[in-house]
């Protein structure tokens, strides 16, 4: 049966809550899936319920944007508990600073003659944390800009009048802290890095994995069958597992379905068994 390891709800920037998410997931024939929203755990909980009642296994999970200046580095760490621990602590203070960051978007957007308020954008979350999807969505709605797609080109994404930076973790720092918390680091679709060549992406791997990675994401939700295969070969080269997930976040990224993303994207479940017998 398939698995998704990379998914997102209302909890970060997802438009599903946690439950509708888990109740796809199995509507759609899961075997395990992996909740990964961005830098919180709050939706685990309400996965976890539902799970139970539906028959699915529910992964804890988070993903991480990394200090990297070549492009956009993210880190998925599987089986990453809510409560207590080093990365789970260092979590809520990026949530702090997230909370800062919205609040300058804002901003900016004001000034920028993009009329809408901190209180819409929350509410457009669903009570979760709060990403630029979420900023993208109310400024379709009062007209702003025809789609979400036009919010990030034109305001929102990096380098653009309204982007605002976050703050981040180094990827050693991130890996490191993961580890220790009783998470598996996978690198996420390595295609963002922004890296111009094999021998870039080789040394990067290299310095990764000697940090501790555990895994790379080779099978992704806009993968075709042939990109998959390099990753997973590149991934036994450098002794790391293959991974894979859609990238699910429901109409936020409406061509990408769970479980799978855009071009038939099909997991397979063996791999998880090498991911969990990677745990700490």
């Amino acid at each position: 049966m398939p698995i998704d390891l990379h998914t997102h709800s209302t909890a970060s920037d997802g438009s599903l809550r946690p439950s509708e998410l888990v109740r796809l997931g199995a509507a759609v024939g899961l075997e395990s899936l992996a909740l990964t929203d961005h830098d919180t755990l709050e939706g685990i909980d309400e996965a976890k319920r539902t799970a139970d009642e539906v028959g699915i296994e529910l992964i804890p999970g988070v993903e991480l944007s990394l200090d990297w200046d070549r492009g956009g580095m993210h880190l998925l760490v599987l089986w990453l508990e809510p409560g207590p621990g080093p990365l789970q602590d260092r979590l809520s203070e990026l949530q702090d600073a997230r909370n800062g960051r919205n609040a300058r978007m804002v901003e900016r957007l004001t000034e920028l003659g993009v009329g809408i308020t901190l209180e819409e954008v929350e509410a457009e979350s669903g009570g979760g944390s709060v990403g630029r999807p979420h900023f993208a969505a109310v400024m379709v709605r009062h007209g702003h800009v025809p789609d979400i797609r036009a919010a990030f080109d034109l305001y929102l994404a990096s380098g653009r009048p309204a982007y605002v930076p976050r703050a981040r973790l180094s990827p050693e720092e991130a890996i490191d802290l993961a580890r220790r918390s009783g998470g598996v680091p996978i690198l996420a679709h390595a295609h963002t890095l922004g890296l111009d060549n094999r021998a870039e992406v080789e040394a990067m791997l290299q310095r990764l994995t000697a940090a501790g990675l555990i895994g790379i994401e080779c099978h992704y939700g806009s993968y075709g069958p042939d990109e998959r295969a390099g990753y997973v070969r590149m991934a036994a080269r450098f002794g790391l597992l293959p991974s894979g997930g859609s990238d699910f976040h429901g109409t936020y990224k409406a061509e990408v379905s769970l479980g799978t993303g855009s071009v038939g994207l099909h997991v397979p479940s063996g791999i998880l068994e090498d991911l969990r017998a990677a745990r700490p």
